[in-house]
């Protein structure tokens, strides 16, 4: 059962992930998708990974462990999210930029993280 919430939240991860990156993506060209809607919805999907990552590591401990390479990817995604976050200020003036890449690099990890189950 665990092992299913955990797959259905990698699927949401790259959901949300890869449509927050494209929105944000047209946030950096047009003006008419930026706003705080297009930031909760960044901060939604960021969320998600943090989610994510401390299900699977909630897996890991109750030793119905994932593959070492799953966990590699899931790791990777969570430091991403601060690395993205820490970047804010050298990009303040293309945040939709660096959030819509970040997004997607998070969509790709969390697509290569389901490969590899």
């Amino acid at each position: 059962m665990t092992n299913d919430l955990h797959e259905i939240g990698g699927w949401l991860l790259i959901a949300a992930n890869g449509t927050v990156g494209i929105w944000a993506l047209l946030a950096h060209r047009y003006e008419r998708f930026r706003g705080l809607p297009c930031w909760i919805a960044v901060g939604a999907a960021q969320l998600i990974v943090v989610v994510q990552t401390l299900s699977g590591a909630a897996i890991q401990i109750s030793s119905d462990g994932l593959g070492g390479q799953h966990q590699l990817y899931g790791f990777a995604a969570f430091v991403s999210v601060g690395i993205i976050f820490a970047y804010r200020n050298e990009m303040r003036d293309r945040p939709y930029l660096l959030f819509g890449l970040g997004s997607l690099w998070l969509m790709g990890l969390g697509l290569r993280a389901i490969v590899l189950v």
